[in-house]
């Protein structure tokens, strides 16, 4: 799991090869906290066929701005230089790999 920054997220994330479940944080976001060790887990499981970008939003405002951030924890599947699906708030492990099953392809 990698961070990225508006100086490189197109460099990590737009560019990237395989499909990237980007997560918009900020550190006083409890329910962020919550999820943040399953997205670990996750990164894990799903090495081969994903990478997991973390972007904190309040040291990335424009990147919040980019993607029309409203609220979060805001979770985004990339692919190919565009964003295909996006999941907002707590999510179960089940319902989180339910939906990188549906956007991305199983483990």
């Amino acid at each position: 799991m990698r961070n990225a920054t508006e100086q490189d997220f197109d460099e990590i994330v737009m560019k990237n090869a395989k499909p990237v479940l980007v997560d918009f944080w900020a550190p006083w976001c409890g329910p962020c906290k919550a999820l943040a060790p399953t997205l670990e887990e996750l990164a894990e499981e799903y090495a081969d066929e994903m990478d997991i970008v973390k972007v904190n939003i309040d040291e990335n405002p424009k990147l919040a701005e980019r993607f029309a951030v409203r609220g979060i924890p805001l979770l985004l599947i990339v692919k190919e230089g565009a964003e295909t699906a996006r999941a907002f708030g707590t999510m179960s492990r089940s319902r989180l790999d339910a939906f990188v099953d549906a956007n991305v392809g199983g483990a």
